[in-house]
């Protein structure tokens, strides 16, 4: 685990930020079962659970439900805490995060089946009586968040989120999607805990006038069906995997306004059919755990990624060099970028993408393109073996495709990639084990192709 971010309690003369940028109080800032909750409603339900959080500086927030998850996420930030997000919700990973540090305690809906040290059980909301108090400030230096991820080492590596950074980082997402003055509701298909679901489910809807669905649906009739419990304009907050999956199961969907993408690369050409088939637009956004979202564009007209206002790249030898007037400090990602005019840039994959076999290079982005573009395939994905014994890397992949034999496979990748990079082992699969934002972690991968 990576050194502790010190967070605590900001002197009283830093700015303040208001947790709720709009000042209606009675627009509707969630819906749930048609049912629309109201910033009033939502602010009295943060203020009942502040009042009975534990003492601690940290706390690890496990809740499930959209809606308490936002409440706690608030509650947990107006009395002075800092929200922990463990990248997965295994025991071991959050272990991990309490013992580095050690001030915390974990909160959740429920009770859990091994419920971690210092567990503490949401109460039940409250359901009458109204929020007349003023409406509560952040200090704008006050660390809110620490999501996690895997560091070089494998290690998890903290990165602290700043009221004032997620707040600027927000209204830039808010712009984008028109949200700032006009209304909208979002269905999200990805959990709040992790940081696209947490900036487009959680902290959206504080700073603009967007309001969130607290379903989190999955399977395509169930993403059609939260949908149209909301009015009009709509906003689908997906990924990839979950908008491929709509396109194949072929359901009647309402009018959508827009259709948000992230998590992994975006194909132009299910882009295009999705604004064909949905008369929608397809807006992929580019960001990480560490920067949040800083730019996006329209992958149905592969056009190269527009920056958000103020946020800069410098290419490096390792990666990427990030830059905005909103960080706490400029951020390296692994991505590789080639810089256009206008604030535009073109991704060339990331160093850990990038094969070298044989003295031969491909991209991994690119391999798992063409195997997904093999006629009947409907999911799949190549990744790497650990080297054999004489230190030659090797590829493995696991298909969905129920018409189609592993040698099926192979033949039609024979015809479109170097053989070098031909898969060692191909294995048929009814699913992919994708987590809940559509990512594939390696050793589930593993685990799967030993079966």
């Amino acid at each position: 685990m990576s050194a502790i971010i010190k967070t605590g309690r900001t002197p009283k003369t830093a700015s303040l930020l208001p947790l709720l940028s709009d000042t209606n109080l009675e627009r509707p800032l969630v819906s749930s079962a048609g049912r629309y909750i109201s910033a009033r409603d939502f602010l009295r339900d943060v203020r009942a659970v502040a009042a009975q959080l534990p003492n601690g500086k940290y706390a690890v927030n496990l809740c499930e439900d959209r809606y308490r998850f936002l409440v706690s996420f608030c509650a947990v930030t107006v009395v002075g805490q800092t929200n922990l997000l463990p990248s997965s919700r295994v025991k071991q990973a959050i272990d991990d995060v309490m013992q580095a540090y050690p001030s915390s305690y974990a909160l959740s809906e429920r009770v859990c089946d091994e419920s971690p040290p210092r567990h503490f059980v949401l109460p039940e909301l409250p359901r009458h009586g109204i929020f007349e108090q003023e409406m509560p400030s952040i200090a704008a230096d006050h660390v809110v968040a620490i999501g996690f991820t895997s560091g070089s080492t494998g290690q998890p590596k903290a990165n602290p989120k700043l009221w004032r950074s997620v707040c600027a980082s927000s209204a830039r997402n808010a712009a984008l999607l028109g949200a700032v003055d006009t209304a909208c509701n979002i269905v999200a298909t990805v959990p709040p805990q992790h940081m696209y679901g947490l900036e487009m489910s959680v902290l959206l809807p504080l700073r603009s006038r967007a309001t969130i669905d607290v379903d989190q649906p999955f399977f395509p009739a169930d993403i059609a069906r939260a949908l149209e419990k909301i009015d009009a304009p709509r906003v689908l907050v997906t990924t990839p995997f979950h908008l491929r999956a709509l396109l194949h199961a072929r359901v009647a969907m309402p009018a959508i306004d827009a259709i948000v993408s992230a998590t992994a690369p975006l194909d132009a050409d299910i882009a295009r059919a999705a604004e064909k088939v949905y008369s929608t637009r397809v807006i992929e956004v580019f960001g990480s755990t560490e920067t949040c979202v800083i730019a996006h564009r329209r992958a149905a007209l592969d056009e190269p990624w527009k920056l958000y206002d103020g946020v800069s790249l410098r290419p490096q030898p390792d990666g990427t060099l990030v830059e905005a007037a909103y960080f706490s400090e400029p951020t390296l990602l692994q991505d590789i970028v080639e810089l256009l005019p206008d604030e535009r840039f073109v991704l060339r994959g990331r160093n850990s993408d990038l094969l070298d076999i044989a003295g031969k290079r491909a991209s991994l982005g690119d391999l798992n393109h063409r195997l997904l573009a093999i006629p009947g395939v409907t999911d799949g994905v190549m990744f790497t073996l650990d080297p054999d014994q004489k230190g030659m890397q090797r590829l493995a992949a696991l298909v969905v495709a129920k018409n189609l034999s592993e040698s099926d496979i192979v033949a039609w990748l024979r015809s479109a990639i170097d053989p070098v990079f031909l898969p060692r082992v191909v294995r048929l699969v009814d699913t992919l084990p994708r987590n809940a934002t559509g990512k594939l972690p390696r050793e589930a991968l593993i685990a799967a192709l030993r079966g």
